[in-house]
């Protein structure tokens, strides 16, 4: 691949929808801390006998909460960088300098303003892969599990999963401003997973774009270890096409990522991914992958 060709302008990729749900989200942010501070204003006005009532002892600890809001965020944002480059691997050009390399490649083509670090840590045992930013720093940490699977037996597969991790860079899901903005909000239930879901589909697009071949990076998350190759990837495509259903999206509301055969529905469907050639299987009449931008996430 070569790191002249550039990724489409961030909303190209981004889901319709995720930008008009986040300005909902920060809007009712706003009147959430708006709240707080008017009743904490009206607080030493109410009469002495409620001063020590629950409702006033919770509205003090509102405000208390709001106060320490950024530099408690400043804190675990610091301290989590420091434990990540305490317990886990720093990818490098001596450090599995192929990936590094695609790393690089990939934060060129997006136009990422830093170059992210690369950590390869210990998952215990989960499928897992999360993107985080400190001060000045911008980084990836890719479960060694994940890795494993993915390093020795499909690169395409572990190239999509960096290419959406990287994408949470790019879109500045990981930014300090942006989990101020929606700090409140988004612990509200189903509110909170609703935008969750929306960013996931967003960044789905950027693996893929990047990694046109990924499939195996989804289809592992639904299939589990070893059998990523063995699994008709058209056939879990159509499966993701027949998952509509009021049961379905009942279930789905309080999940803060999209079904996984559903995502990949997704990025067939608008044609972002493609099969491994020798993966392909004749799909029966009637099922085409027509392009599109899906129902509600």
């Amino acid at each position: 691949m070569s790191t002249s060709s550039t990724a489409p302008a961030p909303n190209r990729l981004r889901h319709r929808a995720e930008i008009p749900f986040y300005v909902f989200m920060v809007v009712l942010n706003l009147a959430v801390v708006a709240g707080i501070v008017r009743a904490a204003v009206v607080l030493p006005f109410v009469p002495a006998a409620l001063q020590g009532t629950a409702w006033a002892n919770a509205i003090r600890g509102a405000l208390f909460g709001l106060l320490l809001l950024v530099p408690a965020l400043v804190v675990v944002r610091e301290t989590q960088r420091a434990s990540t480059r305490g317990t886990a691997v720093q990818l490098s050009p001596e450090q599995y300098p192929e990936l590094y390399g695609v790393a690089e490649e990939y934060a060129a083509r997006l136009g990422l303003r830093r170059r992210p670090d690369i950590f390869l840590a210990n998952g215990n045992g989960s499928l897992n892969a999360f993107a985080a930013q400190a001060t000045g720093h911008d980084y990836v940490v890719l479960s060694n599990e994940l890795f494993t699977n993915l390093y020795r037996g499909n690169r395409d597969g572990l190239r999509f999963i960096l290419g959406h991790e990287l994408g949470h860079i790019r879109l500045h899901h990981v930014a300090l401003w942006y989990q101020l903005s929606v700090a409140y909000s988004e612990r509200i239930p189903l509110l909170g997973q609703a935008l969750s879901r929306l960013r996931e589909y967003s960044c789905d697009r950027h693996g893929a774009h990047l990694a046109p071949h990924g499939a195996t990076g989804l289809v592992l998350l639904a299939s589990g270890r070893h059998t990523e190759h063995d699994v008709d990837v058209p056939a879990l495509v159509r499966q993701g096409r027949a998952l509509r259903g009021f049961w379905v999206g009942l279930a789905q509301l309080p999940r803060s990522h999209p079904y996984t055969v559903r995502r990949l529905e997704r990025l067939f469907g608008l044609g972002l991914l493609r099969p491994v050639p020798e993966l392909v299987t004749p799909a029966p009449p009637g099922h085409g992958l027509a392009a599109h931008d899906g129902s509600p996430a």
